[in-house]
């Protein structure tokens, strides 16, 4: 199929098209959009002869004074064109949403992240170079106006633009964009820096040029052939020298600079010797970056003679092969002065490389594809404030809410990208804006960890939701365990029984680990009947071969006096349980002493003459260590965690539960304790309490 036929308009007929449009318009700087415009075409005429580039310089404010931008570009400069005013556009529309964040320091604040949500947004490096060469016209503007807002504009340049002209290899914009951005944030030592210098870049330049010839006469005439170049060190590089080595601006000696490259290693050396015999040389300087590489396997020879004007020169002798792996290798230039490879740029300093030799051979850019290796692997989309986060391709809305935050991740319940409501399922693309809709309260969805499903990505975000669940499981183990060990006592009568104690004794570590093993239906009650039911049998063999007389006086149990009769045995009745101060009678048993039943007990109520006469006199004894036995009745809605709650109650009061049972009907549980208690006083705070539960429908003593 052939290529669609583009319409072809000289440079100066798409500047009269954009003239009427820009007419009156300003820039957010208050610069004039046709000024800016011109002055980004100069920029990039002296870098790339390309039509297409600098007609898209002309058009880079059209996109939003049309209705349907994108056909009228079309219809009249082509598809090529409309591309490259397009993707500039949603550049440029990133970049606002990264500048307008609140309370920081905006772009400067995350340099790494902008580069590389804009190296992943152009889809041409055209617009890399259209968006250079924009900052380093409105540096000039600032420059030339002394409009407001310059040290900001100058901050960003040099936390993000001037580096990726460096990593480009762009030098021509690197240096001016550098040096612009100093003037504006370090006015004074700006100053002081082009002062010691006593002339300028193109002054410095020329004197370079004078030593380039010379060298260049002097190894023709030995024979070695060699690729000269020269280089004046700009007045940034200059402060960043300075300020890192600590340095007097008289104690730099690579102010100028030369670099010379030859075919081998033997080359070099004879080169140096070459060089130090014609020359004036400050012997304290000079590196032997060949016999002992840098860590970072740069290599090159480094020396300093007087040049021309009798001022310092620097000379750096390397193989072609030492040059280009310092300029594309592991120890590129770029990567030793802005810090090592991190896992995270691994990615855009090979997509960078790449984007290098493209420049360098001049090719045609946006016909040549991307070699997959370099296809970017991640994602960049920003907040509603403009923080730019990093994300793996193919990630939705729920990703970006847990690397938000985890407790955002967990309440998300919706998402919004670029203002629209999208499904949680949707996949982010680089640039676009996410904001999250939140719950008060929520939790994940199990479909999340459906991979079928496509709503999680990111290995990080799936295990953030199962940490979750798992940890939601293992609470209600916890829980339902705690409660099971709890009925389990109750049932054996060993409330009083501490939980750490029998953790010990069934080999768990803790609490936390016992409860869960009950939890998990790893532990049951005859287990723990086991471990705890040989101490009851011993206490009731001990209680069996006390006297009779004496159990009158058996400590922490329910004590009567009988009246006339200080050692007869006593017992209180289980059928209705009297506590002091309730009126008591006692009934001579046969063969078990006096039963002491309350005087309104229905099996009292219920004697006939005969029994009646076998009722004596009783009192209560004045011992407060005594202890009575009581029923309760407990009917509440069941749920998780009751018992619970009601055995905290039994156990701050110190009162021991000695059984317990459960029924439950459609609507409720009632729950029937045996509890001992030392009188009315106990009962009447603990009823009162179990009254307070959530769910406790009513508490009553029996």
């Amino acid at each position: 199929m052939a290529e669609e036929s583009q319409p072809q308009l000289s440079l100066a007929e798409v500047r009269s098209t954009v003239e009427p449009f820009y007419s009156g318009q300003t820039l957010f700087t208050g610069e004039p959009v046709m000024a800016h415009a011109e002055g980004v075409v100069d920029i990039l005429r002296a870098i790339r002869d390309d039509e297409d580039l600098l007609a898209s310089a002309y058009l880079f404010y059209i996109w939003g004074q049309l209705k349907n931008p994108e056909d009228w570009l079309k219809k009249r400069f082509g598809d090529h064109i409309c591309g490259l005013v397009a993707n500039l556009k949603k550049v440029i529309d990133v970049s606002e949403k990264a500048r307008s964040r609140e309370g920081e320091a905006k772009i400067s604040a995350q340099p790494n992240e902008v580069r590389r949500l804009l190296l992943a947004l152009c889809q041409d490096l055209r617009v890399v170079l259209l968006r250079l060469a924009s900052r380093l016209q409105t540096l000039r503007y600032f420059a030339q106006t002394n409009a407001p807002g310059a040290k900001e504009y100058g901050e960003e340049t040099l936390a993000l633009y001037s580096p990726l002209a460096n990593r480009l290899g762009i030098w021509q914009m690197k240096w001016e964009l550098e040096d612009l951005s100093l003037r504006f944030t370090e006015p004074e030592a700006y100053q002081q820096i082009s002062d010691a210098l006593e002339e300028s870049r193109e002054e410095r330049m020329a004197s370079i040029q004078v030593s380039v010839k010379h060298i260049k006469d002097l190894l023709r005439k030995r024979g070695i052939e060699a690729s000269v170049s020269g280089r004046p060190k700009h007045i940034y590089s200059i402060w960043k020298k300075m300020c890192k080595k600590n340095l007097d601006f008289s104690q730099l000696y690579d102010v100028r600079a030369v670099r010379i490259i030859v075919d081998s290693v033997e080359k070099c050396y004879e080169t140096l010797s070459l060089i130090q015999e014609s020359s004036n040389v400050i012997s304290k300087e000079f590196d032997d970056y060949i016999a002992k590489p840098k860590p970072n396997g740069y290599q090159s020879l480094h020396t300093v003679i007087m040049g021309a004007h009798n001022r310092p020169l620097e000379i750096q002798i390397r193989t072609k092969q030492m040059h280009e792996f310092a300029e594309l290798g592991v120890a590129a230039h770029w990567r030793y002065k802005e810090g090592s490879r991190s896992k995270a740029g691994e990615h855009e300093e090979d997509r960078v490389a790449w984007l290098r030799q493209m420049l360098a051979w001049k090719s045609d850019i946006q016909k040549t594809p991307t070699p997959e290796a370099l296809k970017d692997e991640h994602v960049y989309v920003l907040t509603p404030q403009g923080k730019i986060l990093d994300l793996p391709a193919g990630a939705t809305p729920v990703d970006f809410a847990y690397l938000l935050h985890t407790q955002i991740g967990h309440r998300c319940r919706g998402a919004k990208v670029d203002g629209a409501i999208v499904p949680l399922s949707t996949k982010l693309k680089s640039g676009q804006t996410v904001e999250i809709i939140t719950a008060k309260v929520g939790a994940p969805s199990r479909d999340w960890l459906n991979p079928e499903l496509g709503y999680v990505a990111s290995k990080n975000t799936r295990a953030k939701v199962r940490q979750w669940f798992n940890q939601i499981e293992a609470q209600n183990a916890l829980s339902s365990g705690r409660e099971k060990i709890d009925k389990d006592l109750a049932r054996l009568g060993k409330t009083a029984v501490k939980l750490e104690d029998l953790a010990k004794k069934l080999g768990f570590a803790s609490v936390d680990d016992l409860c869960m093993a009950a939890g998990r239906d790893e532990l049951g009650q005859k287990t723990i009947e086991n471990v705890l039911l040989p101490r009851v049998e011993e206490k009731e063999k001990e209680e069996e071969t006390l006297p009779p007389a004496k159990k009158v006086g058996h400590k922490g149990k329910g004590r009567v006096l009988v009246v006339g009769v200080d050692s007869l045995l006593t017992q209180l009745a289980k059928c209705c349980h009297p506590v002091p101060p309730d009126e008591i009678v006692g009934f001579v048993t046969r063969g078990r002493g006096v039963t002491v039943h309350r005087v309104d007990c229905k099996q009292i109520l219920k004697l006939d003459e005969k029994g009646k006469d076998r009722l004596i006199e009783v009192a209560w004894t004045n011992d407060k260590d005594a202890v009575f036995p009581v029923e309760l009745l407990v009917i509440a809605n069941d749920r998780q965690g009751l018992l619970k709650e009601i055995s905290e109650i039994f156990s701050r009061e110190k009162q021991n539960v000695v059984s317990l049972n459960t029924t439950r009907t459609k609507d409720n549980v009632h729950l029937n304790f045996v509890v001992e208690i030392h009188g009315h006083e106990d009962l009447r705070r603990s009823i009162n309490s179990i009254r307070e539960i959530k769910g406790v429908l009513s508490a009553r003593r029996r």
